[in-house]
């Protein structure tokens, strides 16, 4: 059986994203809004919500514990700034918050504080999800 190590990260987004549409809901805003300051426009894809959250749920279980602030650094990127050098930002944080509070009312992460580690984990659910996709992209390559 594929891990979800054994399969492309986009392939298995993309799987993931189908179920999510189940589980989850895109809030009206965010039709509207950019990921980051890094970014000169929305995303043009009109599912981006449940990739995203696909993408967070696979991030979680690699990184977990992780947290908001972690998570805005991974999906950062550089700013164009015309003539100047480019510069680093940070994703949206209020995007990521909402994906990750969505995941938890789903589900499939949960919040743990262990002393000095705090974060999101991956729970049983969200990891069955991720190798049942995982094994579905497998068979499909």
């Amino acid at each position: 059986m594929a891990s979800v190590h054994d399969v492309s990260a986009q392939a298995l987004a993309k799987e993931v994203a189908t179920a999510l549409k189940e589980k989850i809901t895109q809030p009206t805003w965010a039709q509207f809004v950019k990921t980051g300051a890094h970014k000169e426009r929305p995303p043009a894809e009109r599912d981006w919500w449940f990739v995203r959250a696909a993408s967070v749920l696979r991030t979680i279980y690699k990184d977990g514990p992780i947290g908001v602030s972690k998570l805005r650094s991974r999906y950062g990127g550089s700013k164009n700034r015309g003539v100047k050098p480019e510069k680093f930002y940070k994703a949206s944080g209020a995007v990521l918050r909402k994906v990750l509070q969505q995941l938890e009312k789903a589900g499939l992460v949960a919040y743990k504080k262990d002393g000095v580690h705090k974060g999101r984990i991956i729970t049983s659910q969200g990891l069955s999800l991720l190798e049942k996709s995982a094994a579905k992209v497998a068979k499909k390559e």
